[in-house]
């Protein structure tokens, strides 16, 4: 628990402006992170919680594209909506920026001519993909193909979201351009190169070593996998026309690399906030007793964790993150969220679908957070909390105590008698509640807190149970005065520990309990050391309803939606892949394809779709890996007649050098299937021609 004022600077992680909101980002980072900001403020600490649009990804020009207006329009559409979700959200930014202002634009080549003085860059003339159609370099998510590291096949130039790994195009299996379809070609250009291998020695001391005991398992993991496999130079810019121009000679045509740029928006974004506040900023940043911590999803975390510090210590002036608590993905009904396949829930429309019921669904998202595994969220579970939970347990408490409270006293909190051992428990055990939930917040155990809060609901609702106040009032008055005023103090906790979980709730219980302007609001540590937190005679003011019940109709209509999108994408899928370009004759009989049989298969450890296949072809036994473990369990494969490409270029997969690849492909509904022989009497090494 917080005793002495300590300056934080929170981040968010920069959202892309390609889409609105959804529940994975709530609740992998903008939910925890406001829990945080609104924790460390009602402790006393000096806090600057930031984030902003990022508005120079790849995604924006491809977005621009599809919806057929220019990156500016974009930017500008989703910014707006962004900005107004978070807000409605009650999302307690210090500052949200874009990272099209001025200021970061500054900011941005500053950082870069800083380094770029100090020698800091490899500047080298490589390779990379081209799309000679598009006249155009394809960057990071212009260019999509087969992960070298897990075999995912929807890998992007720049990461697998599927295992984590940081890539280049150039790095890519089969790659092809997002612009076009085509496959790309090879085409010799100019770029800078920050040397993260020159890092390697001091991000394993920092990180790996210095933080292996209070950093999340999963960050560390990442972490030394990357430092392990061997950290290699980064290009810090790009061949794109959308983005901030590289502030050097020479570079025409070049933009910063999107993930230079956006984690100095943290920076600009202080800057922005401390010019309008008559703050500075610098202290923020740049002196050693300020806390920085970067609350971001797990597919960030090479950035925050690798590229980001490297980029501060080359620098020199600036602190590094003292956590980066990141978490892990949340599902949607069962099913991966994807934007593109519009499988979400979307803030900016749950607010109009749920209004005044924000705290259900940051509740929701807090006690079903993804943070050590990926979760599932379902509007079923959805219901329940707020049926179960919030209104029978906190709800129900509350009104309660309000009902009671000007049943018997018209309101005035009465004033208490002697108290029994009984009194004594649930006084001691409210006091306590302050320090318990401080703990699990400062080890960024969310779900843990808002568990321990609603403990504290269940304590009032088990000491009125176990006193029965409204029998008791008919043999001893006096006593259900000291009841009811030990069941109003601990409504007064709730009033001020619910804040960082439930804000509208806890603003909506002030002004009930009538302590939302008055000298009686109560700070986070005084909840355990003030001896009233209501005192006697003073006034509440009428009940109302904290939450309202959900019924079944309501989630349906949200069921029904998932259904519709469900089926769009099935229809979509079903659409038959065009006719690729004319092959010839001698193109075909360059592949060798033939019938095998598997005779081993197991599963690749720490992967979730990789099975190492021996395959007899006839001609020798290979291992083949393929990306089949989420259809298939090893002892369902074994035996099976399969077709294989055996003249392939053997490639390493996750250190296993597979020697073919296994023809396969897709049901309408999306599921896997062999390109097999059926005919019994087909023997294994059987030519395919």
């Amino acid at each position: 628990m917080t005793q002495n004022p300590q300056r934080y600077t929170i981040t968010a992680a920069l959202p892309y402006t390609n889409g609105p909101i959804h529940i994975g980002h709530l609740a992998g980072v903008y939910v925890p992170a406001d829990i945080y900001a609104r924790y460390l403020r009602l402790t006393g600490n000096d806090v600057a919680f930031i984030s902003g649009s990022d508005e120079h990804g790849v995604a924006i020009p491809m977005r621009a594209k599809k919806e057929g207006i220019s990156p500016q329009d974009v930017i500008d559409k989703y910014h707006g909506i962004i900005k107004k979700s978070f807000a409605d959200f009650g999302i307690s930014f210090d500052n949200y920026s874009r990272t099209s202002s001025e200021i970061h634009h500054e900011t941005a080549s500053d950082f870069f001519k800083k380094l770029y003085a100090d020698g800091e860059f490899i500047e080298e003339v490589t390779e990379q993909l081209y799309d000679a159609e598009a006249d155009q370099f394809l960057a990071d998510r212009f260019v999509t193909g087969t992960c070298p590291k897990c075999g995912h096949e929807e890998a992007y130039g720049d990461q697998c979201e599927n295992c984590g790994s940081s890539l280049s195009g150039t790095e890519l299996i089969n790659p092809k351009s997002a612009i076009t379809g085509n496959v790309p070609t090879l085409k010799q250009t100019k770029h800078w190169f920050l040397p993260l291998d020159k890092y390697s020695d001091f991000l394993n001391e920092w990180i790996v070593e210095g933080h292996k005991k209070d950093w999340k398992p999963n960050v560390l993991g990442q972490v030394k996998s990357w430092i392990d496999d061997g950290l290699k130079p980064r290009a810090v810019t790009r061949d794109l026309d959308w983005g901030i121009p590289v502030p050097v000679e020479g570079a025409e045509g070049k933009v910063l690399y999107v993930w230079f740029d956006a984690p100095i928006g943290y920076i600009s974004a202080t800057k922005e906030w401390a010019a309008r506040e008559g703050k500075d900023w610098e202290l923020y940043w740049k002196d050693e007793d300020t806390k920085l911590v970067h609350f971001i999803g797990k597919d960030n975390i090479v950035f925050h964790c690798i590229i980001f510090p490297s980029m501060l210590k080359a620098h020199g002036d600036y602190i590094l993150p003292d956590n980066v608590p990141a978490n892990e993905f949340l599902n949607l009904e069962g099913n991966k969220l994807s934007t593109s396949k519009n499988w979400a829930v979307w803030l900016h429309e749950y607010l109009e679908d749920f209004p005044e019921k924000e705290d259900v669904l940051r509740y929701t998202l807090t006690a079903n957070a993804p943070e050590s595994k990926d979760n599932d969220f379902t509007w079923k579970d959805f219901q329940a909390r707020n049926n179960n939970e919030l209104v029978a347990i906190l709800g129900n408490f509350i009104n309660r105590v309000v009902v009671l409270t000007h049943k018997y006293y018209n309101g005035i909190v009465p004033a208490p008698n002697e108290y029994n051992e009984i009194d004594e428990a649930a006084i001691a055990q409210l006091k306590a509640f302050p320090a318990v939930i401080s703990s699990s917040i400062e080890r960024y155990r969310f779900r843990e807190a808002s568990q321990e809060l609603m403990n504290l609901a269940r304590l009032g609702n088990k000491y009125l149970a176990d006193e029965e106040p409204w029998k008791v009032i008919k043999q001893d008055e006096e006593r259900v005065k000291t009841v009811m005023y030990i069941a109003l103090q601990i409504a007064a906790a709730l009033a001020s520990l619910s804040e960082p979980f439930l804000p509208f709730t806890s603003t909506k219980l002030k002004g009930i309990l009538n302590i939302s302007t008055s000298e009686l609001e109560t700070s986070w540590n005084e909840v355990a050391t003030k001896n009233a937190l209501l005192p006697a005679n003073h006034q509440i003011n009428p009940g109302e309803l904290l939450f309202a019940k959900i019924e079944d109709k309501e989630i349906q209509v949200q069921l029904d939606k998932l259904e519709a999108t469900k089926k769009a994408n099935e229809a979509e899928n079903k659409i038959v892949t065009p006719q690729k370009d004319i092959a010839t004759f001698d193109d075909f009989t360059k592949l060798d394809i033939r019938v095998g049989t598997i005779v081993e298969a197991e599963k690749m450890p720490k992967t979730k779709k990789l099975l190492v296949l021996k395959v007899d072809t006839g001609l020798d036994t290979r291992t083949i890996v393929s990306g089949i473990a989420e259809s298939f369990k090893p002892e369902e494969v074994i035996g099976k007649k399969v077709t294989v490409l055996i003249n392939l270029a053997p490639r390493k997969l996750r250190g296993v050098e597979s020697e073919g690849m296994i023809l396969m492909t897709e049901t309408p509904e999306g599921k896997l299937v062999f390109v097999n022989p059926d005919e019994e009497d087909v023997k294994s090494g059987a030519v395919i021609s």
